[in-house]
């Protein structure tokens, strides 16, 4: 085993680096290189080779995690290319996305107060459909147009209705008790 930690997440499961992946090859690449280099694979082994076995198995899960996940897919991809896409220091939205925001949290909160499940749903509806709306253009972004500030803007608006979606979660966990 040599572990080439010098290989990016894509080149480690043999993939060509781009968002929209083929995701049955990346799990079958995962579980191939995962029976390889898993530690209990080492254990009779001396400690060297079992340390080089671990750090190899960390990376291995490292590079699943981040690519079975689109948003952590496109933050890696974005950083691949020098952009960090999550950057605190770069705030800056589009003022129709933040009014945006601005009207789905408010939406949130009066469901949230009236224990509407009728107005989560339609929220939750509306927020599925503009995230399709935006990973499509993420994906468009990243693969055809290789436009990466556009695809950072892009992935930073997908990341506040991550949360947005998360509160939705808790909202219903709250209609149920």
């Amino acid at each position: 085993m040599q572990p080439d930690f010098k290989a990016d997440y894509f080149e480690l499961f043999g993939l060509a680096p781009a968002f929209s992946l083929d995701m049955p090859a990346l799990e079958s690449a995962w579980r191939e290189m995962q029976s390889r280099v898993h530690p209990d694979r080492f254990a009779h082994l001396g400690d060297a080779e079992k340390r080089a076995s671990l750090q190899w198995s960390s990376r291995v899960n490292e590079a699943w995690n981040t690519l079975r996940n689109p948003l952590n897919r496109a933050t890696y991809l974005l950083s691949l290319h020098g952009v960090d896409a999550l950057d605190p220091m770069n705030t800056q939205m589009a003022p129709s996305f933040l009014i945006q925001q601005m009207t789905w949290r408010e939406a949130l909160d009066d469901a949230r107060q009236k224990r509407d499940g009728a107005a989560l749903t339609r929220l939750e509806q509306e927020i599925r459909q503009q995230t399709a709306t935006w990973m499509a253009l993420l994906a468009k972004q990243l693969d055809e147009l290789q436009a990466w500030q556009a695809a950072a803007s892009t992935l930073r608006q997908l990341k506040f209705v991550e949360k947005i979606r998360e509160h939705i979660d808790h909202a219903w966990m709250e209609q149920e008790s």
